[in-house]
């Protein structure tokens, strides 16, 4: 069970994360989170480029560890990177202590200068927030298009992806395996749809 428009509720009990940007321009703000893998990361970043399209990758910290090279490929194309903890964790099944030294070990490999961060699953406990927030913002989103969900049909993701977004969107797909089939499938026709409406894709 998911929300594909987050509840507005969420924002309001949780006023110091980022869930969009301003809604009086016309720019969508594409994230990614899972990667970086082979072949899935680097297709996304391909599908970008003719559309000048800057995004910000969350990044598993141990997917960096086994696959460096395309992490730099991230980092040539000048796009935003963040902290997706070292090991994928939940939040809301890890003590504080645990949690706080996974997004930690996540700076050795993908660098102290990586100041945005989101939790796995987007579940993060009130005590796990208040130690990153010293030294992280938060970013969370209003749109989560779903290609992730197995059961849901490259087109209907594309469909609620496309119905959801307004100015100032935060958005998430994720570059991984499980997420593959739809997000080829929806990115470039997503891509296409909004910058024909005159849009632009910016990084946090």
């Amino acid at each position: 069970m998911y929300w594909h428009k987050n509840n507005f509720l969420l924002h309001w009990l949780y006023p110091s994360f980022t869930w969009h940007k301003s809604r009086t321009e016309k720019k969508i703000y594409l994230t990614f989170d899972d990667g970086p893998i082979p072949e899935v990361t680097e297709w996304v970043l391909a599908t970008l480029k003719p559309y000048q399209a800057q995004a910000t990758f969350f990044c598993v910290g141990d997917n960096i560890r086994k696959y460096p090279q395309i992490y730099e490929q991230i980092k040539q194309a000048k796009h935003s990177l963040g902290n997706h903890t070292f090991n994928h964790l939940n939040g809301w099944k890890t003590p504080v202590e645990v949690y706080l030294d996974n997004v930690e070990k996540f700076r050795k490999v993908g660098g102290e200068e990586v100041l945005l961060f989101r939790p796995p699953y987007g579940k993060i406990t009130r005590q796990q927030a208040a130690g990153i927030r010293k030294t992280h913002q938060i970013v969370m989103w209003d749109v989560l298009s779903g290609d992730f969900d197995q059961k849901l049909s490259p087109a209907a993701c594309l469909d609620k992806s496309i119905k959801y977004t307004e100015n100032g969107t935060i958005i998430i797909f994720h570059d991984s395996l499980k997420a593959r089939k739809n997000l080829e499938y929806v990115l470039p026709s997503y891509l296409k749809h909004f910058d024909a409406l005159g849009y632009t894709f910016e990084k946090l």
